[in-house]
């Protein structure tokens, strides 16, 4: 299995091959993988290559009880690990290889499909944002990376961005960094550029600025978990952005597969895990020098760092959300609309 090692990016393009579960494992902790579709993908793949080494239930459980503890927040890693796990226990050892493999290219398959659902319910937004504008551009900001490095393909949150350039509208995304990790700057700009979107990189405490300028048409992130209720996790940083636009009465989408749901969860404050990551992602950075990618501290050793990946906005601050079966409230009602079998 190969993965984009996207800790690279943008400034080297490297391809990275899994050989075991173990690597799996790396990969969604470390960053190698980011976004919450291709690591729930990644762990289904690190099963595969758990029952490849060894062929057994047995060893497949105990990986899964691995990877399950590689990234708390993101929920597909919980949703993919307990679908495999389903198949496990009802597959008999001789056909565990075979078995992991199909349903782990059906998940890829299907984030595939749910991507393009979401790119095709949302574009709707972007093109009544159009009309009202008289063919003006759509000025969309975004934050952190839901494209297509952060899923399998189209991505979630840029997903109505790219059906948008499809159709003729002219579409603008401003993007912010996404400190400490900068998925912003070093993926977001870098995707964007690729597919010839017209974008511009801000820094992340920039985007109350635009709004009250007019300058942003709408908000659209993506999430690593939903509660039932709509409440959203996502990058650190996106609970300030959606107050801003409801200070400046700007629509705040999220754009989420269903397998982001957390239908087990209610309050999104008091019941996602927010993960904890190393103080090195605040006081180092990477970037190029004299033509070779180089890591430097910006601060004193001394200095004490916390490091929230995370942050909830409330249901009540949200919009809409975008998923493969439709727009709908960010409530229990809403979604329930969509997903009547989660009653």
């Amino acid at each position: 299995m190969e993965i984009r090692d996207q800790r690279k990016l943008p400034h080297e393009y490297c391809v990275h091959a899994l050989r075991s579960w173990q690597d799996a494992e790396t990969a969604i902790a470390d960053m190698y993988v980011r976004g919450a579709p291709l690591i729930g993908a990644t762990a289904a793949w690190g099963l595969y290559l758990a029952a490849v080494e060894e062929p057994t239930a047995a060893a497949v459980r105990s990986a899964a009880a691995s990877l399950l503890e590689s990234r708390p927040t993101a929920v597909n890693l919980r949703w993919a690990v307990e679908r495999i796990l389903r198949l496990v226990h009802a597959t008999p050892d001789t056909n565990l290889v075979d078995t992991l493999r199909r349903d782990a290219q059906a998940i890829c398959d299907e984030d595939v499909e749910i991507s393009r659902g979401i790119g095709e319910h949302g574009v709707a937004l972007l093109e009544g944002i159009s009309r009202a504008k008289s063919g003006a551009t759509v000025n969309v900001l975004t934050h952190c990376n839901a494209g297509s490095l952060a899923t399998i393909n189209y991505g979630t949150a840029t997903a109505p961005i790219y059906f948008a350039r499809q159709r003729g509208l002219d579409v603008h995304v401003w993007g912010d960094e996404t400190r400490p990790r900068s998925q912003g700057s070093q993926l977001t700009a870098w995707e964007l550029g690729k597919s010839g979107v017209p974008h511009t990189l801000v820094v992340d405490n920039a985007g109350g600025h635009l709004m009250q300028h007019g300058l942003v048409d709408i908000v659209i992130t993506g999430t690593d978990r939903t509660t039932r209720c709509g409440d959203v996790a996502n990058k650190i940083g996106t609970y300030l952005k959606a107050l801003a636009a409801r200070d400046n009465d700007i629509p705040f989408y999220v754009a989420l597969p269903s397998t982001t749901i957390d239908w087990q969860a209610r309050d999104g404050v008091r019941e996602i895990p927010i993960e904890e990551r190393d103080g090195k992602e605040v006081s180092h950075v990477r970037g190029i020098a004299d033509g070779r990618p180089v890591t430097v501290c910006t601060t004193a050793a001394s200095t004490p760092i916390s490091n929230y990946a995370f942050d909830v906005t409330p249901a009540r601050l949200v919009t809409g959300l975008i998923t493969e079966r439709g727009v709908c409230a960010a409530s229990e009602d809403g979604l329930l609309e969509l997903f009547p079998e989660m009653r």
